[in-house]
């Protein structure tokens, strides 16, 4: 049997944009159009600011960065663009690899493609197999990863964005496998930001992005990776999954004819994606039952023990969140704030809405409870039961969340989604970003997609 590296070296090297169906290019356009939105909507955030001072720091360079003027050397432009992609946690998801696929595949795409002269097609190309690959990385684990406490976005992001920088370098099927095989050791991120709100999530898939940069150059060079880096004793899946059952062909399985791209889900709300069928339910109850925030006595939320550990442990942490980004990871926080304010937009995690003392007391009367019928990881699943004064109860059941396959945000919700992120200047830059791969250069692209 080959290793997997190759079998995914040797597919990637091959494939063409002839190869992907339509309707992946249309998606991974509107896919690619989430991720520009939610860049601009990041540049005011102080994360964004503090990424710049560092970035630049690490070298000068020419490559342009989203929504900014600055400009940086490859790796450190694929860096900041990943950090702004990923910052507000608002960007996409391939739900069964619980993995944000367009926060390493985009900006390793964007500067591996300037650095080697490549077209817009040549591109979009890359940033299609990137996705593919990361997607299908992260599945193998089946939540296993963020069981064992580590971020699937840093793991499978480094393998399948190397993939993108390694096909822009023109490497054949052999040099693209060797990519992989190097980025294994690079390849990481902790989840131990969940305990305080601490913002190293935030640089997990500029990391990624700047492994991949540097594993596909060494791999241009004939640098040796270890050939089983997938499935050997001591590769990524025997390491980072402890005692958990998996199987590494997984990632093989309707390779080239099922593209995991079209199952990756766009967010409506900007926020830890375990919580977004929470929101769904609160939101709904809200709108059909019309009760007050006042009347509340107790939200009871049943939700599978994986995601739970993320966004409702510790409890009493949980119903205090610190910062912005504690709170986009407190299922206690987002239910008050659904609750007091009868939506989940970016204002929910400012200052003012972190202070706000009736969002603060919804909080504390959150009551965590195990979901037997989780759907989990296909699907997010979320019940809710709300208790009002008067002994009156309420209930509402997602099984699926809103953004999932079977309930797809439209084309037309994405641009909605992007023109509320943007601004002034969205149509243009929606006409631009959904034309990618139709000609032009890469550098082109790229260049439009800055500030003056």
């Amino acid at each position: 049997m080959p290793a997997i590296a190759d079998v995914l070296g040797e597919f990637a090297a091959r494939t063409t944009l002839r190869d992907v169906p339509d309707e992946v290019l249309d998606r991974a356009r509107h896919l690619a159009l989430d991720s520009v939105g939610v860049a601009h909507a990041a540049v005011d955030q102080e994360f964004a600011r503090r990424a710049r001072q560092a970035a630049a720091a690490l070298g000068p360079g020419d490559q342009p960065v989203i929504g900014l003027p600055d400009r940086l050397a490859p790796r450190e432009a694929a860096l900041l663009n990943a950090v702004l992609v990923h910052g507000l946690d608002f960007d996409d998801t391939h739900l069964p690899a619980i993995t944000h696929v367009s926060a390493t595949a985009l900006p390793v795409s964007i500067a591996a493609a300037i650095q080697h002269g490549r077209s817009a097609e040549d591109l979009l190309l890359a940033y299609v197999l990137g996705i593919e690959i990361t997607a299908r990385i992260g599945t193998v684990a089946h939540g296993g990863f963020h069981s064992a406490g580590f971020h699937p976005t840093a793991l499978a992001g480094a393998f399948g964005s190397a993939v993108s920088a390694a096909k822009l370098t023109g490497l054949d099927g052999a040099g693209i496998a060797e990519a992989q095989r190097i980025v294994g050791s690079m390849a990481s991120g902790l989840l131990e930001f969940l305990t305080d709100g601490a913002w190293t999530k935030r640089l997990h898939p500029g990391w990624a992005a700047t492994g991949a940069l540097t594993a596909a150059t060494f791999a241009s060079v004939g640098w040796p990776g270890p050939k089983e880096v997938y499935e050997g004793r001591y590769g990524l899946y025997a390491t980072h999954l402890r005692d958990a059952e998996w199987n590494a062909e997984e990632a093989l399985e309707g390779l080239g004819e099922r593209w995991e791209l079209l199952s990756t889900a766009v967010k409506p709300y900007p926020s830890c994606h375990f919580t977004h069928g929470f929101a769904d339910a609160i939101l709904e109850l809200k709108r059909a039952e019309g009760f007050r925030a006042d009347e509340v006595e107790r939200i009871r939320c049943l939700i599978h023990p994986t995601p739970a550990h993320a966004v409702c442990e510790p409890l009493e942490r949980k119903r205090t969140p610190q910062d912005d980004y504690d709170a986009k990871f407190s299922l206690p926080f987002i239910a008050g704030a659904c609750v007091a304010r009868d939506r989940l937009t970016l204002s929910e995690f400012t200052d003012e809405a972190l202070a706000d003392a009736e969002i603060l007391r919804l909080a504390q009367l959150v009551e965590i409870a195990d979901d037997p019928e989780s759907r989990f990881p296909q699907a997010y699943s979320a019940e809710v039961e709300i208790e009002l004064t008067g002994g009156r109860h309420l209930r509402r059941r997602e099984d699926v969340n809103r953004g999932h396959t079977e309930r797809p945000l439209t084309e037309a919700d994405i641009r909605a989604k992007f023109t509320d992120n943007l601004g002034e200047n969205a149509q243009g830059t929606m006409r631009h970003v959904l034309s990618l791969g139709t000609g032009g250069s890469a550098a082109d692209f790229a260049e439009a997609l800055r500030a003056d």
